[in-house]
């Protein structure tokens, strides 16, 4: 991979990738908020700037380095996470619920809103493919993101959330996977269990599911249907 490869694909990804990740902590500071936590809100990690949100290995290093090492084949990052003190909920374990699912939920609405771009785009003729790869970045990273966090394994998301929905004795049992949750999906990634099984068929579906919401603006601007 040449080094004019590497700065182009920087240059398309930064955007999107800081406001995914970006938008993505903030929406969980800000839904703990709304159900009584308001630890995230009292640090300042409620907020659309960045930088509270970057860890320099995480979310630089590892990424920038698996890029390279893997020519691109294989990327993975975190930001820091937001802190929540789920017994300050007003109700713990349905609440949990919701401030889990709001970071995803960030992420799907982003999708949208880079497939409304995309549209506009080509509805409209431009002609700087800078635009359309920064647009065709920030929709495949909000997928990416979207599907690997509901992945139904804590600390991921989709791992609160079933805790959530658990029966109080299974959900305790549950949520002791935590402490091994990381290497665990982890470990899946790299069997390719977690893409194949999991991330490229919530993807697909995710992307057929906004390609039928904005059917009726490729039909304004006359785009042929996907």
């Amino acid at each position: 991979m040449s080094f004019n490869e590497i700065v182009q694909t920087i240059t398309t990804h930064a955007l999107p990738v800081l406001l995914a990740i970006t938008l993505h902590e903030a929406a969980h500071g800000y839904v703990a908020k709304l159900f009584g936590d308001n630890t995230a809100w009292a640090m300042g990690r409620v907020t659309i700037n960045p930088f509270p949100h970057i860890d320099p290995v995480g979310t630089i290093a590892m990424p920038l380095v698996l890029y390279i090492a893997t020519q691109g084949q294989f990327l993975f990052g975190y930001a820091k996470p937001v802190p929540v003190d789920f017994s300050r909920l007003r109700h713990p374990k349905r609440d949990m619920i919701w401030v889990a699912l709001a970071g995803p939920m960030s992420n799907l609405i982003q999708a949208v809103a880079w497939s409304t771009v995309l549209y506009f785009l080509t509805g409209f003729g431009a002609e700087e493919r800078f635009f359309y790869e920064m647009a065709q970045a920030g929709l495949l990273t909000n997928l990416v993101m979207f599907a690997f966090n509901l992945f139904p394994i804590p600390p991921m998301d989709g791992g609160r959330i079933v805790v959530g929905l658990l029966p109080w004795r299974m959900a305790v049992g549950f949520a002791r996977i935590e402490r091994f949750g990381f290497f665990i999906v982890m470990g899946l990634v790299l069997l390719g269990v977690v893409n194949a099984l999991w991330m490229l068929p919530i993807m697909t579906a995710s992307l057929f599911s906004i390609q039928w919401l904005l059917q009726p603006l490729a039909s304004y601007l006359q785009l042929p249907t996907p």
